[in-house]
């Protein structure tokens, strides 16, 4: 008997792990599938960077309404500017408006993407620089913008502009 237990060993082993490594496949592929590993693939960068050379083409044409398209439309957006945090897509939009009542002032905007950070599926850090080119001068400052995924669209949660 010890002769046969010992012969059977190293099958055994083998078959041990042949067996472990069929489950931990069989359950990485079980987990792909149920978290919609497709979402995983896409590359969320064209898309926000579409968004936003929209979002440029609506302030050039003096529609803010438009431009706060990709902004999260919640009381819990937050913007930081030289006036301190805000929270709101409302209130938002009423500085917008309070600080560019006119398309003059609005001017030229244009957008330099510059540090694209993925946190997760769901989250996207994205760094650059504005520049806003108006007849009578010229304005530039850096943007941090906190873009989450929300109903299968990438939304702008946290902009932090200087």
């Amino acid at each position: 008997c010890v002769y046969y237990c010992r012969a059977l060993q190293p099958s055994l082993i083998n078959l041990k792990r042949k067996v472990f490594v069929r489950v931990v496949l069989a359950a990485v592929i079980l987990f792909c599938s149920c978290t919609g590993s497709n979402e995983r693939l896409e590359d969320p960068i064209p898309i926000i960077e579409v968004l936003m050379r929209n979002q440029e083409i609506a302030w050039n044409n003096g529609n803010l309404e438009e431009f706060m398209r990709p902004y999260w439309k919640s009381d819990s957006l937050l913007f930081i500017g030289k006036n301190g945090p805000q929270y709101g897509w409302q209130q938002t939009l009423a500085n917008y408006k309070k600080a560019y009542p006119t398309k003059d002032d609005m001017g030229i905007l244009s957008f330099e993407n510059e540090i694209f950070k993925p946190i997760n599926n769901n989250f996207f850090w994205l760094s650059g620089k504005w520049k806003l080119y108006r007849a009578t001068d010229t304005l530039s400052g850096n943007y941090t913008l906190l873009w989450k995924k929300i109903d299968g669209e990438w939304k702008i949660i946290s902009d932090h502009s200087s």
